[in-house]
């Protein structure tokens, strides 16, 4: 465990580094973070409500999402492994005594807490200020929603994990991000909350791990009814599933690929 901790901090301590990107990105969540919200505005003084939002709910999503956006990482910048698979240096990787999967988890942990802290809280911050959000009213509610945004994390690794795991057979992972980056974002309802689609539509992108990336979270940040069993515990439960299940198939699938593995060029 003390590797995978080293690891986490040096992840933590290399994304600390980026200062002027990080400056950037909060810039750029703050900015289209106050487009979107008040295009939900425009879109609420019309329809007060939809299925079961009204307007302080859906610009409190949109900040949500910007908050979280570079902590997951769902539009990019993919791990390194995808271009390590490419280029034979995961052969590198291999050799280390502790496992792949846990080795670049520990690392897109580190990544991925910096960028809550020092990215996603002044992007929250700025919507606090310009616009009237919906905030947890006790502390019990902020530290599910804390743990919600763990599980995201979770999540988000192990499907971007299984992206650039492709490589091992598809030798680049290029294509599959770009249709991954593209759909994402849309089924995770970072871009629309998902109560904007249609009933049945929403309904079934609820269940599917993408939304446990953006959507489950706003939603147990706000509280509502909408969520698996109608509580926020029913949220964490869904998360908690996917992360299971989805880093179990990164463990079943990492044990093929490096029996199979032919590094390029050797």
């Amino acid at each position: 465990m003390r590797v995978y901790f080293a690891v986490y901090a040096l992840g933590l301590h290399r994304y600390s580094t980026y200062r002027a990107a990080t400056v950037a990105g909060i810039l750029t969540n703050s900015v289209f973070g106050a487009i979107s919200a008040t295009v939900m505005l425009a879109l609420f003084s019309v329809r007060p409500e939809i299925n079961g939002y009204d307007a302080g709910d859906a610009v409190t999503q949109v900040f949500v999402g910007q908050a979280l956006i570079g902590m997951v990482a769902i539009m990019g910048p993919p791990l390194e492994l995808g271009e390590r698979v490419r280029s034979g240096a995961v052969a590198t990787d291999m050799l280390r005594p502790v496992s792949l999967m846990g080795w670049w988890m520990a690392d897109d942990m580190g990544r991925a807490t910096f960028n809550l802290v020092f990215r996603g809280v002044p992007t929250f911050a700025v919507g606090l200020v310009l616009f009237d959000l919906v905030v947890p009213a006790d502390l019990t509610r902020w530290a599910v929603a804390l743990l919600s945004f763990v599980l995201a994390a979770l999540v988000s690794f192990a499907l971007r994990y299984l992206y650039e795991l492709a490589g091992f057979w598809l030798m680049d992972s290029t294509g599959i991000w770009a249709v991954a980056g593209l759909l994402g974002p849309v089924a995770a309802g970072m871009l629309i909350p998902l109560p904007l689609f249609p009933p049945a539509v929403a309904d079934v992108l609820r269940v599917l791990p993408w939304a446990s990336i953006a959507q489950i979270p706003a939603e147990v940040f706000l509280g509502k009814d909408s969520l698996p069993g109608g509580t926020p515990l029913g949220g964490l439960a869904l998360q908690a599933a996917w992360a299971v299940a989805l880093l179990a198939l990164g463990a079943r699938l990492t044990s093929l690929a490096t029996r199979r593995v032919v590094v390029q060029g050797g």
